[in-house]
């Protein structure tokens, strides 16, 4: 198999030939067809989420088939499409796990962290953390829901019945989720990099009521906001345009500093919170949503030997969508 791995963080990703891996108990070893290009892959990579398995093989947003399946492994046929996400593994034991929190496991995996993800021709994933996917479709455009799409509707879910939605960043996770809101009923209210028309004009052929740069306020008052790029100064931009009572996700693992901010802005029960990670049901809920729904992942295509021009690409904001390695 052939794998594109993190040696050492801040450094480009090397390609290996490895032996085909072999499921053990529990597992399933996957042919992988196509894998997203995270935000938090260029975390890892760049060294902001400290204590990687090294080397590590990134991705975690993966969609294969199933070629060979461990010991006690049921549910799950030789040749069928599964999907694999961020959270690869939980202890099962820990208060979170009892009381249906999992997402904030006291001993989780990671996939493409913790352990090896997609960023390769073949992986090895926990049974008990894949998903069924449709046997037939484009899995490129399967592949961002697997964490874009899932952290999208976790945050979405966060902010309750806001009809006005703020979304800070129009990337992966925020044309994905905008879809799922304005299906919804909701009202998007898109904010890019200052000066990005080209993300500016795909946020309204989306459907957003309105974008602009996030150094703007918008033209009517939010509900809520998601802030979905790593930057810690959008927290209180997004708090001055909410209304009383109104929330602030952030829906980032990783992000800059939040400088200080007066009071007022968090007064009148406004509120910030964070997402973390994902649980199953999260997955199961999501994805068949999105099939109902007909979501569509809007995918930039990478041969795998061009991960490093992906993150590039991701990391410089030169991407409209998602990008997606093929094998």
């Amino acid at each position: 198999m052939t794998a594109m791995a993190l040696r050492r963080p801040r450094t480009p990703l090397a390609a290996e030939r490895r032996p085909l891996p072999r499921p053990d108990s529990g597992e399933l070893l996957l042919e992988v067809e196509a894998c997203g290009v995270c935000r938090t892959d260029l975390h890892v990579v760049d060294g902001e989420l400290e204590h990687p398995k090294l080397p590590i093989v990134p991705g975690h947003e993966i969609v294969g088939r199933v070629m060979e399946i461990g010991a006690g492994v049921t549910g799950f046929a030789i040749g069928e499409r599964v999907g694999v996400p961020w959270l690869g593994h939980t202890c099962g034991a820990c208060p979170y796990c009892a009381s249906g929190h999992e997402n904030l496991c006291d001993d989780p995996l990671f996939t493409g962290y913790t352990r090896d993800g997609g960023y390769a021709t073949h992986t090895v994933a926990d049974a008990s953390y894949c998903f069924l996917l449709p046997r037939e479709g484009d899995a490129a455009t399967l592949a961002p829901l697997l964490c874009a799409g899932l952290i999208g509707w976790r945050s979405l879910k966060m902010t309750g019945e806001a009809r006005n939605v703020g979304v800070y960043g129009f990337g992966a996770a925020a044309h994905i989720i905008a879809q799922v809101a304005i299906a919804r009923g909701r009202r998007i209210f898109a904010f890019v990099r200052p000066g990005d028309e080209r993300a500016r004009d795909f946020a309204l052929s989306l459907g957003a009521v309105w974008a602009g740069g996030s150094d703007e306020a918008p033209p009517e008052t939010l509900d809520a906001a998601i802030i979905f790029a790593p930057v810690g100064a959008l927290v209180p931009r997004a708090l001055s345009a909410l209304r009383k009572g109104g929330i602030v996700v952030c829906g980032g693992i990783h992000m800059s500093d939040i400088p200080s901010f007066p009071y007022s802005l968090l007064w009148e029960e406004r509120r910030i919170a964070s997402v973390a990670n994902l649980t199953r049901d999260d997955a199961r809920e999501f994805l068949a949503l999105a099939r109902q729904l007909g979501v569509d992942a809007h995918v930039v295509r990478y041969p795998l030997a061009a991960a490093n021009e992906a993150l590039a690409d991701l990391r410089e904001g030169r991407l409209q969508g998602a990008a997606v390695l093929l094998p």
